[in-house]
């Protein structure tokens, strides 16, 4: 399978990442002040989830005010978050899963997305559809790295990102995995309160170090 242009400039912007952390932002008046001291520490992509109802505000300000940060949409479940998603211009979208309607709507989209898998039977679904860079979601959960090493070996035109149970307990060993080509590593789960300023700083630190 040929990597589309959508899924080869994802594949770019997950390659200079390496560490893409999940955002679930509760108070709009925190997202900006996360986002720079993420910025601060060298970490840029960031994922803001659709599990509040500041989501999409809370992008829309931290693409307005931190202009250094990649702004993807994460939990994007059907066309109507996927739209929402490229409608604020978003620079990627990304699934836990993918039904047969959200995989046709992506594939439509202009919106480099990354639909979630966790079995060999919705990897192909995905390929079917033209997307060859999936989020294996829950990673931990699913079988851990030994189920990603078993999905990698009938399909290596495939390339991971890795998500759901992976925390600083076990980030080095799925950061030293080679499977798939290569692989994106979502670590943990920021839940966008911050505060006080030194709360924002040890943020950054934070992810540099990681």
């Amino acid at each position: 399978m040929t990597a589309t242009p959508k899924q080869e400039e994802l594949a770019a912007l997950f390659e200079q990442a390496t560490i893409i952390p999940v955002l679930t932002i509760e108070r709009l008046e925190d997202a900006v002040q996360l986002a720079k001291a993420l910025v601060a520490g060298g970490v840029r992509t960031l994922e803001i989830t659709l599990r509040t109802p500041v989501a999409i505000e809370s992008a829309k300000a931290i693409m307005a005010h931190v202009p250094e940060a990649v702004v993807g949409i994460g939990t994007i479940l059907n066309a109507d978050d996927l739209a929402r998603a490229e409608g604020i211009g978003a620079r990627f979208g990304i699934s836990p899963g993918a039904t047969p309607d959200l995989l046709k709507a992506a594939a439509a989209s202009a919106l480099p997305f990354a639909p979630g898998i966790a079995t060999a039977s919705e990897l192909m679904l995905a390929l079917a559809h033209g997307f060859n860079l999936v989020k294996f979601f829950p990673a931990e959960q699913s079988g851990g790295i030994k189920a990603l090493r078993a999905l990698a070996g009938p399909f290596p035109e495939v390339r991971f990102c890795p998500t759901g149970g992976i925390g600083e307990a076990n980030a080095a060993s799925w950061l030293a995995e080679p499977g798939g080509g290569y692989q994106v590593r979502q670590l943990g789960r920021h839940n966008g309160h911050l505060q006080s300023d030194d709360e924002i700083a040890e943020t950054g630190v934070k992810y540099r170090n990681q």
